[in-house]
């Protein structure tokens, strides 16, 4: 907890940013843990609404989906239809997976094994007529306040996952509601925590911890999470820290006259690094020709990357704060890599 109340009482008043960087790094880690992954590039170009893979649109609906269940959890406690909201966000970019979207599964699954049949499955989740129930007493367990909040959003995930009430998008959804617990805690009130950075850096012991979980080492689990928390929360501090010397690196490299397009695009680029035509106009406050050629020159610079250079649907990006969600993650991954050793 020492470690998340820092990098929240240390930079999540600092800047707005923070909170959509680490936002969006905890949402796209938790896509590569179920092995989708667009690249930072590909991704940018979903969130500035160009033209984009199908892997792409799904991390952006994780990240729509997380914005959902913190966004429901900041105004009361976490609720069935907050779940089902989220879960629909989630399986929308999908035609197949969005028709079982916000909806409970009705069919047996399993983790594991066959596609066909749960023998030699590494777990089975309860029958799908007690996942209701089942849901509501988690989301009861979940709304308490006299339960410490680490060890209360550790065991709802687990929980969670055990339970598996979704036809896909469980792990996702699941690794959601620890933020959303930390949140409706008071525990975070801006920032993200990226656990998800943690989990992606050694999926076998993650698994491994909820197979632990299920057979009752309910404290192991726990510790766990506390583990990934303070790894998380560290790596996290060092980005916010680089992320705030950008703005004077940026202005450095440009030279921006003072009151120009340029210099305007540079002050809003920690709010708003992936941008469209209507993004940088808005910023800009000037015609579209001249935020065009302010754009050229801060691409000249340096600065921004053109992620799609389609006429229609141009995407640019600031390309220190995608390297920087790169450098977090491998940073939270040498963490993780040097606890085991």
């Amino acid at each position: 907890m020492i470690a998340v109340a820092r990098l929240e009482a240390g930079f999540g008043q600092y800047m707005a940013p923070l909170a959509d960087f680490l936002l969006r790094s905890e949402s796209v880690a938790s896509s590569k843990i179920e092995h989708i992954d667009a690249g930072w590039q590909a991704f940018g170009k979903a969130v500035g609404g160009a033209k984009a893979s199908d892997e792409a649109k799904s991390q952006l609906a994780a990240v729509q989906a997380l914005t959902a269940m913190v966004g429901a959890a900041s105004v009361g406690p976490i609720t069935v239809r907050d779940l089902l909201a989220a879960h629909r966000l989630l399986m929308s970019p999908d035609y197949y997976a969005s028709r079982d979207g916000g909806r409970f599964r009705d069919a047996q699954n399993w983790i594991g094994g066959s596609d066909y049949t749960p023998l030699h499955a590494l777990f089975v989740p309860p029958p799908p007529e007690l996942v209701a129930d089942l849901t509501d007493d988690l989301l009861t367990f979940a709304a308490r306040t006299d339960v410490p909040i680490i060890a209360q959003a550790a065991i709802a995930h687990a929980q969670f996952e055990s339970i598996h009430p979704f036809v896909d998008g469980n792990g996702r959804i699941g690794r959601a509601l620890i933020s959303a617990i930390f949140r409706r805690r008071g525990l975070t009130s801006r920032v993200t925590v990226p656990l998800a950075s943690v989990m992606l850096a050694n999926t076998a012991r993650y698994f491994d911890q909820l197979t632990a979980y299920r057979a009752g080492r309910v404290d192991e689990f726990i510790e766990y999470v506390a583990l990934a928390a303070v790894h998380a929360g560290e790596a996290a501090i060092e980005s916010a820290r680089t992320l705030a010397e950008l703005p004077v690196r940026w202005r450095t490299a440009a030279r921006p006259r003072a009151g120009s397009s340029d210099e305007a695009l540079i002050a809003g680029l920690l709010d708003q690094p992936i941008l469209n035509i209507d993004t940088a106009l808005r910023i800009a406050g000037t015609t579209e020709s001249a935020t065009y050629r302010a754009l050229d020159r801060l691409v000249a610079a340096g600065i921004l990357e053109v992620l799609s250079a389609a006429k229609r649907g141009r995407v640019w990006a600031a390309t220190d704060i995608l390297a920087e969600l790169d450098a977090l993650s491998a940073a939270i991954g040498k963490r993780t890599a040097a606890e085991l050793k």
